[in-house]
């Protein structure tokens, strides 16, 4: 049935008027979803070879439809496969287009299956090598920190708190905490993958089906680690999704952290890093200008990442139980959340690559800001000093210093002697950014010894051959 108004039903067995266009233009959804059809083709190829196993479909008509459906996904891929909005969305396109070719052997194939069931397995299968992609994308960018960190191990730069100087890390040091975080954000990716790899397909619109499949056929076709055990929770649930997202979202806030650092270290004002001109963009009206637009761009979509995980978990906040229209609303933002994630890791990991630090600027600035103070400190602790006196002591050394405008090692021995007593040669070895750095002993720390394991482990874990 069809006439001026629109198109006639997919499944119009009770409908006695065709849908509506305006109705077909708000709600069809192929213009976003039909990156699913490679998930949907290859879900339906393993629900047509199940119900062959299961007698609802011949072998002779399981091969059938395998057969078509790839031919169908060589039109799609190729760009000669024809999308209109009265057919909404990625999944009824394909089917229609496996009917018209094979009559009622097409139409066999969404026996024991809803498009709920169908959806939610499309849209894990999508999520599911998403995350594949992504975790090795974060996997190249460790790999691009820990060349750069490999680089400079033996330069000792400023370490802040508050934006202020601290303390005297390591480069490599301070390079190695991006790896540790990213690393974070893998762990949460595969945790992620695990509570996605499970199958809906099979549960049905809510409430399973009374003809005799078999599951586990399909969730090994498909490799799946589990069969959803529930049915109305299977076809609605997007846990996955949410958690997807969150982990795009928190990636992007560790990858906007480095950016933002970056920024700042290759200012003028800073000068401690020289980023690669290739990932620099100029100024329109001044000429001299190198902008850090890459960073700043990068810095820029962890907003987008954020406000994705926002958009699903308010979509699903008043949703009641089982499968309902509103869920159709959360492929746009997952895809974006991919997108640009994926974007993103795509620059960052040459710009790392890419990029050097100012020696000859970090030699002649590392020496400013009393970064040796807690050395000190800590030198005088392990002489008996109880730790809240010698941090009084040192102060008082550092504002005795910075009143001459001169290093804690520039001071005199009879200068110190006058706040501290008990000033001896062995004291004078804790001075100096880099004995700062030497004296570190604890797990984990800035140590030149400790940051060459840390190398090494992180080596063997990214699978890096040895130099």
């Amino acid at each position: 049935m069809s006439d001026a108004a629109g198109q006639p039903k997919a499944w119009g067995g009770v409908f006695r008027e065709p849908t509506d266009a305006r109705v077909e233009a708000f709600s069809e959804s192929v213009s976003f979803d039909r990156r699913l059809a490679d998930d949907d083709i290859d879900g339906s190829i393993a629900h047509a070879r199940m119900l062959a196993t299961c007698g609802l479909m011949t072998v002779q008509e399981a091969d059938q439809v395998a057969q078509v459906l790839e031919e169908i996904r060589g039109e799609i891929r190729a760009g000669r496969f024809e999308f209109t909005a009265a057919k909404e969305d990625i999944h009824l396109h394909i089917e229609s287009a496996l009917t018209a070719r094979l009559g009622d052997t097409g139409r066999k194939l969404h026996t024991a299956r809803s498009r709920n069931d169908q959806v939610a397995t499309d849209l894990r299968l999508h999520c599911r090598r998403a995350i594949d992609r992504l975790d090795a994308g974060l996997a190249e960018l460790q790999r691009s920190f820990l060349g750069f960190a490999e680089r400079e191990q033996d330069l000792v730069i400023p370490g802040y708190t508050h934006l202020r100087r601290a303390q005297p890390v390591l480069a490599a040091h301070q390079l190695l905490a991006w790896c540790e975080k990213l690393q974070r954000d893998r762990d949460r990716l595969a945790d992620c993958r695990r509570r996605t790899n499970v199958l809906p397909l099979g549960s049905g619109a809510l409430a399973g089906t009374s003809l005799p499949i078999d599951r586990d056929h399909v969730r090994d076709s498909l490799g799946f680690d589990a069969v959803a055990s529930n049915s109305l929770d299977a076809a609605s649930d997007r846990d996955f999704a949410c958690e997807l997202a969150f982990v795009a979202a928190l990636t992007g806030v560790h990858l906007s952290q480095w950016a933002e650092e970056w920024i700042i270290y290759s200012t003028h004002e800073f000068g401690f890093l020289q980023l690669p001109e290739g990932f620099c963009t100029g100024s329109s009206i001044m000429p001299q200008k190198i902008n850090p637009d890459v960073l700043e761009l990068v810095r820029g979509k962890s907003a987008r990442l954020i406000g994705n995980l926002q958009a699903l978990l308010v979509l699903l906040k008043g949703l009641p139980t089982a499968y309902n229209r509103d869920l159709q609303e959360d492929k746009e933002q997952i895809f974006d959340s991919i997108d640009t994630l994926e974007a993103v890791l795509g620059v960052a990991a040459p710009l790392v690559a890419g990029t050097r630090f100012d020696r000859e600027r970090l030699a002649a600035t590392i020496v400013g800001g009393h970064l040796d103070a807690t050395s000190l400190m800590e030198g005088l602790i392990s002489q008996g000093v109880p730790q809240r006196t010698a941090h009084e002591i040192v102060g008082k050394l550092v504002r005795r210093a910075m009143t001459r405008g001169v290093a804690l090692a520039d001071l005199a021995d009879q200068e110190i002697s006058q706040d501290y007593a008990g000033w001896n040669a062995a004291l004078r070895g804790a001075l100096g950014p880099s004995r700062a750095v030497e004296r570190m002993q604890s797990f984990g720390s800035t140590a030149p010894a400790a940051v060459a394991d840390q190398i090494a482990v992180w080596r063997r874990r990214l699978g890096v051959a040895s130099a």
